[in-house]
């Protein structure tokens, strides 16, 4: 499976646009490779530099597998949102405390839909989808905050 995004290339900077800083809206997303036996799709968002530790940015499940775009600034229909570790329910942009982070972008293809209440948190997330990815890809992008 392979994700990518037509606001910004592989490992390259995302813009501000996307950020907190800016206007906090999640970028277009391209998604190719979803296998026919995939029953939903999952989307992460997270940045591994954060001083935290991992930090969710965006949880998106029940995806209808035949999705090959997400716009910017949208949801697919009938997909279900959870918590990002803000905490606040969707998507919620990079804005990273100092230096450089990096954001990846995670489709996984699922053998089942997720039976998950909107607003569920990342460890949910985890649980639920374990022994359920059929195939999966990433794509990441950059940001530093502008001072």
């Amino acid at each position: 499976m392979k994700i990518t995004s037509s606001a910004f290339q592989e490992g390259g900077d995302i813009p501000s646009k996307f950020s907190r800083d800016g206007q906090d809206i999640n970028p277009a997303l391209r998604i190719e490779g979803t296998p026919p036996n995939a029953k939903s799709l999952l989307l992460i968002m997270d940045d591994p530099d954060a001083p935290v530790g991992l930090f969710t940015h965006w949880l998106v499940w029940n995806i209808d597998p035949k999705t090959t775009e997400i716009a910017e600034k949208s949801v697919p229909k009938g997909a279900v949102q959870g918590t990002n570790d803000y905490p606040s329910l969707g998507y919620g942009g990079p804005q990273p405390p100092s230096g450089t982070h990096r954001y990846y972008f995670k489709i996984f293809a699922l053998d089942q839909m997720l039976d998950l209440k909107a607003g569920a948190k990342r460890a949910e997330v985890d649980a639920a989808m374990r022994g359920h990815v059929i195939a999966q890809g990433e794509f990441m992008g950059r940001y530093s905050r502008q001072k």
